[in-house]
């Protein structure tokens, strides 16, 4: 059922969720929420403060918060969204469940630094159009084995390939990881090793884009959880190793109309599958493809992903069954419309999902408005064609590095929009501060290189 967003809790949950707290014979709460950077903060109260919490709210200090308030405006409160709750299933002396919460300001507004809020303005956006905006990100990550002496390394878990039985040494840990999931009401739909060793993904069913980035969320910190437990150290970032593959967050996505509840993007008669909306959408992506870039792939180390060869989107186009495309149509099951949608490929699982899922809709969106059409889609292997050959098809690039993608950013005014000022703002002084220091360090790499010959 489509559901409009809501910063309000329905008294109905309330009330079921303050029963399941006794029953569950819950003693403390987790209220979560992120900053700008989709770091999950956490702060602890007595299950006896959750009724005030709920009325209420919880103040607390938002100044130490990444891209959150200024010492001089630090004071906020966390509202619960009790529909969220959920119990934490490995903390084991002491229950513990979770409620993902709402920032609000002193004056009772919500907090436009909040990443959640950000989202909740672009659904509220696309459901006056008379949408609501659904994602499925797939979420790849590492399962690494510490050194000798307890530190975190490179160090893949086992040598397994893609789909791989034998050899895949995390076979039940992911068991785990999807029983853990269920308990905190995601449900898992397949998981797998990928085609990088050490490398694994976990996908969870299609839902409202909400939904989805909270689940993705809390998706990151319960693998690093489980695999805490089984010795090891699972990460997300998007290349830490060389020469193999490294971890994205390819995005499904697509619109579903309000009124009818139909997938507004499915036309069984197009040579695709796909209606003009979805053409309209998919055109918004690829003309905001630069300044979103920095969004969905935010770290020095996503640009050593997103270079060719490794399964990882450079260029901007799109297609059906070329996966170096950066926008790629997934095939669809006959008599089943419902399940069309579109794959974002450069996203990668180190981005904050409320921040990236809001510029994706709003790029999307601005298509739909405009009615941009997008380019014939390319079905050659991008890869293996010379500049030449690129130039005739006027295919562009992503930007190869964080500080051209930030460039990219501060010149698309779409982006300030989407994300609100203060967060943009925030935003590229973080992003820029982490750019600034990876060019002012001197690597190994440079000295092994110039060291003997200049």
């Amino acid at each position: 059922m489509l559901q409009k967003v809501s910063l309000a809790n329905d008294p109905t949950v309330v009330e079921k969720v303050l029963e399941r707290v006794v029953k569950d014979k819950v003693e403390f709460v987790d209220l979560q929420f992120t900053d700008v950077a989709g770091v999950l903060k956490n702060l602890t109260i007595p299950t006896g403060e959750l009724e005030t919490g709920i009325k209420h709210g919880i103040w607390f200090d938002g100044s130490s918060i990444e891209g959150f308030a200024r010492i001089a405006e630090s004071d906020m409160y966390l509202m619960p969204d009790v529909s969220t709750y959920a119990l934490i299933p490995w903390e084991k002396e002491h229950v513990t469940a979770r409620v993902i919460c709402w920032v609000y300001t002193p004056t009772g507004e919500p907090f436009r630094g909040d990443p959640r809020y950000v989202l909740a303005r672009a659904l509220e956006e696309a459901w006056e159009m008379g949408y609501e905006y659904m994602t499925g990100p797939e979420l790849e990550f590492f399962l690494f084995r510490r050194t000798a002496s307890g530190e975190l390394a490179p160090l893949p878990h086992d040598h397994a390939g893609y789909f791989d039985v034998s050899t895949d040494l995390a076979y039940p840990i992911r068991k785990e990881m999807v029983k853990a999931l269920r308990v905190l009401g995601i449900e898992a739909e397949t998981s797998h090793h990928e085609v990088a060793i050490g490398q694994h993904e976990i996908d969870f069913r299609y839902d409202n884009a909400l939904r989805t980035a909270d689940n993705a969320t809390t998706l990151r910190i319960t693998l690093k959880a489980i695999a805490q437990q089984n010795g090891l150290h699972a990460t997300f970032m998007p290349k830490p190793i060389m020469g193999i593959n490294g971890s994205g967050m390819h995005t499904h996505q697509s619109l579903f109309d309000v009124r009818t509840g139909q997938n507004a993007f499915a036309d069984p008669t197009s040579e695709y599958g796909i209606s003009k909306l979805a053409e309209h959408f998919i055109a918004g992506l690829l003309a905001h493809a630069m300044g979103m870039c920095a969004v969905l792939a935010p770290l020095v180390n996503s640009y050593k992903r997103l270079v060719p060869g490794y399964e990882a989107p450079v260029y901007i186009m799109w297609a059906r069954i070329n996966r170096s495309a950066l926008i790629r149509i997934p095939k669809v099951s006959p008599g089943r419309p419902e399940t069309t949608r579109i794959e974002l490929r450069c996203p990668d699982p180190s981005c904050n999902p409320y921040l990236a899922f809001a510029v994706m809709l709003k790029a999307g969106l601005d298509g739909v408005k405009r009615g941009l059409t997008p380019p014939p889609p390319l079905e050659e292997d991008v890869y293996h064609l010379d500049e030449k050959r690129l130039t005739q098809l006027d295919v562009g690039t992503l930007p190869g590095s964080l500080g051209e993608a930030l460039e990219a950013m501060q010149a698309d005014p779409l982006i300030e929009e989407a994300l609100g000022t203060h967060v943009y703002e925030r935003f590229i002084e973080a992003r820029k501060i982490e750019w600034d220091e990876y060019r002012l360090q001197v690597s190994p790499w440079e000295i092994d290189r110039y060291l003997p010959s200049f």
